[in-house]
């Protein structure tokens, strides 16, 4: 692996996972008001709306976006970016006219799925509504975001999420502030609407980076003509054949074909959240109520699913860095490279997912309860912390699912992929009619991370047909013994606090307080478990960002092994 191909990893990763990290925190952040305006109830049709809004957006943007990162970055690869250029205009076009056509159907749609089918009622129905319109802007946004990725220019992307997430997040709250004088379904539509904005705002930002790249790019261009006129009249005025440009048709018909399955695999997430707020209203009312069961929605939605997927942001930005450059590389049939890079993924993805998995995980009740209150419902008080944490535990295994996935992606492994999402929906679809008898809730989200333990064995047994990649090998023993350890010591400490530290009369910043020690004790003894365990050793410290490695360095001084 070239210096160049390994920076080019590690910082596109950084400004993925960066951006990711504080979009996320800003989506968690808009939740916080969300919950104590909309409150459980009106949070559970906020999510409906929502999760049905995130699977037509992937559906729409999913799956182009990827294959052009994979037919540009390739081209480009291969010194065709006339190609590469002729492929983005065809994208931009359907980008486009999917944008209109997603955004009728998510409006006709909008009452047979919030009403009959999740049974949230009009207020979901009017939540969904309104925030079709974002429809028109995110395809052509996740169109921009492929390309850039597909050029290995991250910036954009990280750029407009960012940005995204501000515009909507002061305009749901706003909104709902102000729409709530009306009622309470006129209120989640204004949260609803906050995406709207957002996906305006983005739009802007990638307009931008596109004008400021076509500038860059004719310069380029420019420059490159003169010398090869040059060169031409040196060597006599020979003329070469221009090169014969592909039809509109045959781009489509091309695209299409690496599209859908990875559309398939994309969705794979959404949809699985989706299933999650649509039945648990049909499972459950019968036995807890249809109103406790609308605010287990909520507590899914607005809580549970917003801190479970922060672990998940650097497999997700590793993932989008990692394709174009196994696609380059298995386009040179460069299998060693392919192979080495297979390796670094799967061991950053879990190695940098795990803390974030534990620490939510362990900290669930302080952080649900200095984040979002419990004053709402003794119900949601009971449930709230431990959905979150199964939730939470069950990420772990999304995250092998999505680095091992982008890999099988980047070879154009697309045929297994489409196998594996089908036995995931299925496993997740059987276990949670079969365990929500028995376990409630908890039989939901377990269904839940059966499905993405389903779908990672078989997406690393295919690799493993493919390419020699080695995880953790004779070091998963040590991580096993780290994740007890940790485990054990935090479960004791997040005890400990909950029971005897409260400093204040105000349980808010109690709990508050108690965060920050089970966050902070968690996260500093993972590096150090590490480290005793020897799961990370010193040749894999060379390979992480400078920061992290003076990080490590000086854990490891601490402890007496450097």
């Amino acid at each position: 692996m070239t210096k160049e191909t390994k920076d080019s990893l590690v910082k596109g990763t950084l400004i993925l996972a960066v951006a990711a990290l504080v979009a996320r925190f800003l989506g968690v952040f808009q939740r916080i008001p969300l919950v104590h305006l909309l409150h459980e109830g009106g949070m559970g049709s906020y999510s409906i709306a929502f999760n049905l809004y995130s699977i037509l957006l992937v559906v729409a943007t999913a799956g182009v976006p990827s294959a052009l990162s994979k037919m540009v970055s390739e081209k480009y690869a291969i010194g065709r970016p006339a190609e590469a250029e002729r492929i983005y205009r065809a994208a931009i076009w359907f980008a486009v006219v999917a944008g209109a056509f997603m955004t009728v159907l998510l409006y006709v749609l909008a009452p047979v799925y919030a009403e009959h089918i999740s049974h949230g009622g009009p207020d979901a129905t009017l939540a969904t509504r309104a925030i079709a319109p974002a429809m028109l802007f995110f395809p052509l946004i996740a169109i921009m975001r492929g390309y850039f990725q597909g050029r290995q220019n991250m910036m954009p992307n990280g750029v407009s999420q960012v940005v995204e997430q501000i515009f909507r997040l002061v305009t749901s709250v706003g909104l709902a502030y102000l729409l709530l004088q009306v009622s309470l379904g006129w209120g989640v539509a204004g949260a609803s609407f906050g995406g709207v904005m957002g996906g305006i705002a983005a739009l802007a930002v990638m307009l931008y980076f596109a004008l400021k790249l076509k500038r860059r790019d004719a310069a380029g261009l420019k420059e490159g003509v003169s010398r090869a006129a040059v060169n031409e009249t040196a060597a006599g005025g020979g003329s070469a054949a221009l090169p014969v440009q592909a039809r509109y048709r045959d781009i489509y018909r091309s695209m299409l074909k690496l599209s859908i399955p990875i559309v398939i695999f994309s969705v794979t997430v959404t949809l699985v959240y989706a299933i999650d707020t649509s039945i648990i209203i049909p499972l459950l009312e019968g036995i807890i109520g249809s109103g406790e069961a609308l605010g287990l929605v909520g507590i899914m939605g607005g809580r549970a699913q917003s801190l479970a997927g922060i672990p998940i942001i650097l497999a997700i930005a590793l993932s989008q860095s990692v394709v174009p450059i196994i696609s380059a590389a298995y386009s040179r049939k460069d299998m060693k490279q392919v192979s080495h890079q297979t390796t670094r993924v799967l061991q950053l993805s879990i190695l940098s997912g795990l803390p974030a998995v534990l620490v939510i995980a362990i900290a669930a009740r302080p952080l649900d309860y200095f984040m979002f209150g419990h004053e709402d419902t003794a119900f949601g008080m009971s449930h709230g912390p431990y959905m979150i944490a199964l939730l939470t535990l069950g990420a772990m295994f999304q995250i092998v699912m999505q680095t091992s996935g982008a890999v099988l992606m980047g070879m154009g492994r697309m045929r297994p992929l489409m196998v594996h999402v089908a036995v995931g929906i299925t496993v997740k679809l059987a276990g949670s009619f079969l365990l929500a008898q028995w376990f409630g809730i908890y039989g939901i989200i377990g269904s839940t991370g059966l499905c993405f333990i389903a779908m990672s064995w078989l997406n690393l047994r295919t690799l493993r047909q493919e390419v020699t990649f080695t995880i953790l090998g004779s070091r998963f023993v040590g991580l096993a013994v780290s994740i007890i350890v940790i485990a054990g010591l935090g479960i004791a400490v997040e005890w400990l606090t909950h029971t005897y530290v409260h400093p204040t009369s105000l349980y808010r910043i109690n709990e508050g307080i108690n965060a920050i020690l089970v966050c902070g004790f968690t996260a500093a003894l993972y590096p150090l478990m590490l480290m005793l365990t020897r799961v990370v050793t010193k040749d894999d410290v060379k390979n992480f960002p400078a920061p992290v490695q003076k990080l490590i360095n000086k854990g490891s001084r601490l402890i007496g092994r450097s």
